[in-house]
């Protein structure tokens, strides 16, 4: 296991989870406040995390399946059940929205290395 390689998918997980957050409350006009970030965000965090110990992401960080969509639909299905369990709200356009701003966040940069993977791996042949 590549220790490096795991540490920098899960920072860029947290870094789509915590982008997904602050374009959500700027949107909303609710403040970019650390504090503010840190309180929408705290669901769905715990969400990726829980998808990382699901898909055993270690084993492959990097990888649209299993790893990006089970911790993409644990982000949402945890986060938005978490959500729920405060009183903060779950509409369903919401759901909608975060669902396809997530998947585009943390499938978008697995599937960008991907593509980057292979025209290296084309280059060199």
């Amino acid at each position: 296991m590549n220790q490096r390689r795991v540490l920098v998918a899960v920072l860029a997980d947290v870094v789509s989870v915590v982008v997904f957050c602050a374009l959500g409350r700027r949107s909303h006009a609710e403040g970019l406040t650390l504090a503010g970030i840190a309180e929408t965000a705290w669901p769905f965090l715990t969400g990726a995390g829980v998808g990382w110990l699901a898909s055993r992401g270690w084993r492959a960080p990097t990888a649209i399946a299993p790893t990006g969509v089970v911790v993409w639909l644990s982000t949402i299905i945890v986060g938005m059940l978490l959500r729920k369990a405060t009183s903060t709200g779950v509409a369903v356009s919401f759901i909608i929205v975060a669902s396809l701003v997530t998947a585009a966040l943390l499938l978008g940069w697995r599937g960008a290395l991907a593509v980057s993977r292979r025209r290296d791996g084309q280059s060199r042949a």
